[in-house]
């Protein structure tokens, strides 16, 4: 018997269940390197597509947006899908696109390493690889389709392991992030990385250095300008190149992933609370941190020698002697950097480095400019002060966050709130003369600037009284606690319930009462995150979407236990993405809507996503009448502009190479149209979040709205673009599939009026 099972799975393995060609132009077939394994072992599976001559298949790394194809397992309960890797892809520029797009032509395979379960029963087992893809010809695209692809495997307690290689070129394949608007976040990073450099000039460990560096330069015999030019140059790269290497080196500690989970880590958290908590005491006088006096003088000597290696090791002794100070802003960017990841640790010290280093390079040029600096005295003590105060206010940030994610629930909003008031107030008083600290003496009169600041702090600090009682801080929101249950269901006082980390229970909530589902990936941590909870989701015209068409669930990404780390799985596999927060509507049967990947502070925006799936009230029985379109803003389509004439319905997608190209022959068709109309029906599953970004750059001067994912269905469509010509009684009459020439729809339109 057991020979049978064994023979029954070899030749089921080797030829597979393929999926019949039908219209999504690929035919897949699955199978195993060995006819079987013991529980506890791996098995490699290849999964061969066979792809029509003319059509090319998307890669699992292409960027959108193409919809890259991902493969993921049925579940079993006997396997689990251990990666997912891919030959190399075609790369090439597609203009349409405007970017680079990967694709597979002719035949490729894609290979999936299972793991088989330590408590896996001995036997035959069917495996179900479910590929989803996207296929395009030059003339037209299939919308994304998944496949069960199935194979016969034995799970034999007997079977040695087998031995397997990956071969050469094959890489495991994960999806790239959409070019979003992040450009615009990447510059105010920088812009704040530039700013903090340049405050760090005022720190009482930096501004007194100012004369003992410039000696260094005025003490040079008889430079030409070129040879001050470069001598400052030197200099400032020695402190760029240690910023950034640190930076770099975060960076490749970490690694892009680490890098974007370092603002939700505890231990690093808990390693900046330390640091920042260290800095604020040394700067109100606790104690003094100093580099050892042995590095600096060994560093100084060194530099004294002149040339080019002593002005780089003048620049290094610079930098370790500023470091005292500067550290509290160096760790606030590596913070930052978190919510980019890749590579902004290094770019954030590199520009923070020549914020630091720019005023130095232009005193090395114009020394004169030195002597009209303000000497060091009362002011930068004050400097110190006012510094630890609110190093030490934002040190109980990080620990907020430690608190968060480890969900101890000891650093409330009230509590921690209490803790900022007293924080701030503390400088404003000091400021005004009523605490005695370093840096005001008793008699010392209160200065205009000194006034100005100090009631700003107390100002500031009275401003945060408020929120320890329930109510919103606006943008401070982001930075604090959330509030507590007692404020509302919700928090804030609002009526919204979120499940936690239960997104099947939410999906059978949403199907048993006829709703949606709403799914938050968050983060304990996530600043974005509570912006949106405090400020984005209380707005009443969201509260009441949100309460009426929804089930909303949280589904946690930075936490240490094990629902984090499948929400986080989940988030990736699925959706190609771990950014916090990101939104996903799901519908009643568990099919995804639309998906929005940032915060935003639009509520018109948010509400046309959350709008995306809403259908319009059919008012005839007409095919055209019953297509469920909304408007991009979520509102039922006007259709009385398309009463009593032809209209042209074009089904399209962002991601369809042949729709983009049949633009502008619409636009220019629709010029010249008198008693027709075209109708560009979009049919992004993203919404239109996605389709308005897209509309931007390519204007489409006809009517534009949003197809629900059924009029696939409802219409048959297999491919895009889809055009269909309706007469004036709303019937179809002619349909073309593909890129069309205009001569034709025109002489369709003709024969429908």
């Amino acid at each position: 018997m057991k020979r049978i099972l064994l023979f029954l799975a070899v030749g089921a393995s080797l030829l597979g269940q393929s999926s019949s060609p039908g219209s999504n132009h690929v035919n897949w077939t699955l199978e195993f390197s060995s006819a079987s394994a013991a529980p506890g072992g791996k098995v490699l599976g290849t999964l061969h597509a066979k792809i029509d001559p003319g059509w090319h298949l998307y890669s699992l790394s292409t960027p959108p947006p193409p919809i890259a194809t991902t493969i993921q397992l049925a579940a079993n309960g006997v396997f689990n899908l251990v990666r997912v890797l891919q030959a190399a892809p075609i790369l090439k520029f597609d203009p349409n696109f405007n970017a680079k797009t990967e694709t597979f032509e002719g035949e490729t395979a894609f290979l999936v390493e299972l793991g088989v379960k330590k408590d896996a029963p001995a036997g035959a087992v069917t495996i179900t690889a479910q590929p989803r893809y996207q296929t395009c010809s030059d003339t037209s695209c299939i919308p994304p389709k998944t496949k069960n692809v199935e194979a016969m495997f034995t799970v034999d307690p007997g079977a040695k392991a087998a031995a397997y290689s990956i071969p050469k070129g094959y890489s495991e394949g994960k999806a790239k992030p959409a070019a979003t608007a992040t450009d615009s976040s990447l510059l105010t990073f920088i812009a704040i990385a530039f700013g903090f450099g340049l405050a760090s000039i005022f720190t009482p460990c930096v501004f007194p250095m100012i004369p003992i560096t410039m000696s260094f330069f005025l003490n040079q015999e008889n430079p030409s300008r070129r040879q001050s030019v470069t001598q400052a140059g030197i200099f400032c790269l020695g402190i760029v190149v240690l910023f950034t290497g640190f930076g770099l080196i975060t960076t490749a500690i970490l690694g892009p992933f680490g890098v974007v989970q370092l603002g939700s880590n505890p231990w690093v958290n808990g390693l900046i609370c330390a640091i920042f908590l260290t800095f604020g005491l040394s700067l109100l006088g606790a104690f003094e941190i100093t580099i050892p006096s042995f590095i600096l003088t060994k560093l100084n000597s060194a530099s004294q020698g002149g040339g080019v290696v002593g002005t780089l090791l003048m620049g290094l002794t610079f930098s370790l002697a500023s470091f005292a100070c500067v550290g509290p802003f160096v760790g606030t960017l590596l913070a930052a950097s978190a919510t980019g990841g890749g590579s902004r640790p290094a770019i954030g010290m590199l520009v923070f480095s020549v914020g630091l280093a720019l005023p130095f390079f232009l005193l090395a040029l114009f020394p004169s400019y030195l002597k009209k600096l303000p000497r060091s005295g009362g002011w930068l003590a004050r400097v110190k002060v006012v510094m630890g105060f609110v190093i030490i206010a934002v040190m109980l940030k990080y620990l907020a966050s430690i608190d968060q994610v480890l969900q101890w629930g000891f650093l409330t909003r009230e509590r921690f709130l209490a803790a900022w008031i007293v924080l701030f107030l503390m400088p404003g008083l000091y400021l005004l003369g009523l605490i005695r600290m370093e840096g005001i003496k008793s008699e010392e009169p209160v200065g205009l600037g000194r006034l100005l600041m100090g009631m700003t702090f107390v100002v500031f600090s009275l401003t945060l009284v408020p929120g320890m009682f329930g109510s919103k801080l606006g943008e401070l929101d982001a930075y604090v606690p959330v509030a507590s249950e007692s404020a509302g269901p919700g928090g804030f006082g609002t009526e919204a319930v979120w499940l936690k980390n239960d997104l099947p229970g939410a999906l059978a909530k949403a199907k048993a009462e006829g709703k949606r589902v709403l799914v938050d990936f968050t983060g304990y941590a996530c600043t974005n995150c509570h912006w949106m909870k405090a400020n984005m989701f209380t707005r009443p015209e969201i509260a009441a979407a949100l309460k009426s068409g929804y089930v909303l669930v949280d589904l946690y990404t930075d936490g240490t236990d094990e629902a984090s780390q499948a929400n986080q799985k989940l988030e990736e596999s699925k959706f190609g993405t771990i950014a916090e927060p990101f939104y996903v509507i799901y519908d009643g049967d568990q099919d995804v809507i639309a998906t929005f990947p940032q915060v935003t502070r639009d509520t018109a925006e948010y509400l046309a996503f959350l709008n995306t799936a809403a259908k319009t009230v059919v008012a005839s029985g007409s095919e055209l009448d019953s297509l469920p379109i909304t408007t991009l803003e979520g509102a039922a389509f006007d259709r009385s502009a398309l009463k009593g004439k032809v209209v042209v319905v074009d089904l399209w997608a962002t991601w369809c190479v042949p729709c983009r190209e049949e633009i502008p022959a619409f636009n220019k068709l629709n010029a010249s149209l008198k008693d027709a109309v075209i109708v560009g029906v979009a049919m992004d599953e993203d919404g239109a979040p996605i389709v308005k970004k897209f509309l931007k750059d390519h204007p489409m001067n006809y009517l534009v709205g949003l197809g629900a994912q059924s009029i696939n269905d409802q219409l048959n469509i297999e491919q895009m673009p889809t055009t269909i010509i309706y007469d004036r009684a709303g019937k179809p009459t002619k349909r073309f599939t593909g890129l069309t020439g205009i001569a034709e729809i025109e002489a369709a339109i003709k024969q429908a009026s």
